[in-house]
């Protein structure tokens, strides 16, 4: 009777939903279906919970459940098949959302961040970005403590292109890690059985390549990109940082802007896990921790061919000249 007095007052629903707790939607019903003129409770309004409807898949959940916790990947088609053979007649989709519901969930693994010491890991990766004239791939090398960047854009990727690269980021770096990290790189693993108990395969030209500079090379395990998020997050950042909104002329030109890129802002900024910029903290701890470097570049086995031997001269041969006349009178 009170809200049915405070509507014949004009008191908006909004008003009587804030003073009475009971929400609008229901006032709305209760004025559609005339119930105001009985007497109704003040206050807040206790719904109780409606009374669970039952279903013909009742009687085999059990089932599903005792399968699931025996054989926790078994599809939903699959459980399907077996209560249909245990008289279930029912629908697929019925069973389906209960297995959703039901199916024991395996713990998400946790990601645990991995710091090395100064001097101790380089992580490698190729990011690729597409540029009017083409395809370029950006190679990254960034070290593990420090999380000093340095990258290079080049249009293919190669072994080449990778010894290239790693010489020319040592060079920067004024001495080598002792381990660099790579993803599943087709110049540096070969194969890699390890999930199913096998073994990791390293490319043998890479791999004297490595004992010439005086590193370890590793690599993830397959589907473990996350291991190595020291150079998968700087390659988003490459994109969002530097690529994105620019104009490049030419190659010389991208790699231009990379280098000053590098030098004003990717190395220079305050890190956001370190918390100091990557250029302080390798110049105070890990520049004096990394390994020396080698005399000279490592010289590919193939690249250089042995000088051929002369050719033989020819021996020379007089050949007599005769005319067309001659030659048809010798023959009878």
């Amino acid at each position: 009777m009170r809200l049915k007095h405070c509507l014949d007052q004009g008191m908006s629903k909004a008003e009587i939903s804030r003073r009475f707790g009971v929400s609008e939607r229901t006032i709305r019903r209760w004025v559609a279906a005339g119930q105001l003129d009985a007497e109704l409770p003040v206050g807040r309004v206790a719904y109780s919970a409606r009374p669970p409807v039952p279903h013909k898949l009742d009687a085999y959940k059990g089932i599903i459940d005792t399968r699931l916790a025996d054989f926790p990947r078994l599809s939903a088609q699959r459980l399907f098949d077996e209560v249909c053979a245990a008289d279930y007649d029912g629908g697929y989709g019925r069973v389906r959302d209960y297995v959703r519901e039901v199916r024991p969930r395996e713990p998400a693994e946790a990601v645990v961040r991995y710091e090395t010491p100064p001097g101790r890991q380089a992580q490698v990766d190729f990011g690729t970005f597409t540029l009017p004239w083409g395809r370029r791939h950006a190679l990254l090398v960034v070290l593990g403590y420090s999380r000093l960047l340095w990258l290079r854009f080049y249009p293919r990727q190669t072994m080449a292109v990778l010894i290239d690269g790693l010489e020319s980021a040592f060079a920067q770096f004024g001495g080598v890690p002792s381990e660099l990290l790579f993803d599943q790189m087709r110049a540096v693993v070969l194969s890699d059985d390890r999930t199913a108990g096998g073994e990791l395969v390293l490319n043998a030209e890479f791999l004297r390549f490595a004992a010439h500079w005086g590193f370890m090379p590793r690599s993830c395990r397959p589907y473990r990109a996350q291991t190595k998020g020291k150079v998968e997050r700087p390659i988003r950042y490459l994109r969002e940082s530097f690529f994105y909104g620019r104009a490049f002329a030419n190659d010389a030109d991208l790699n231009e802007q990379a280098a000053t890129w590098l030098d004003r802002t990717a190395n220079v900024r305050q890190h956001g896990t370190t918390g100091e910029r990557p250029i302080e903290r390798f110049k105070r701890d890990e520049r004096s921790a990394l390994g020396p470097l080698a005399g000279r570049p490592y010289r590919r086995l193939g690249a250089t061919q042995a000088t051929a031997p002369a050719p033989r001269p020819r021996p020379v041969v007089d050949v007599a000249r005769r005319s067309l006349r001659e030659y048809a009178e010798a023959v009878p």
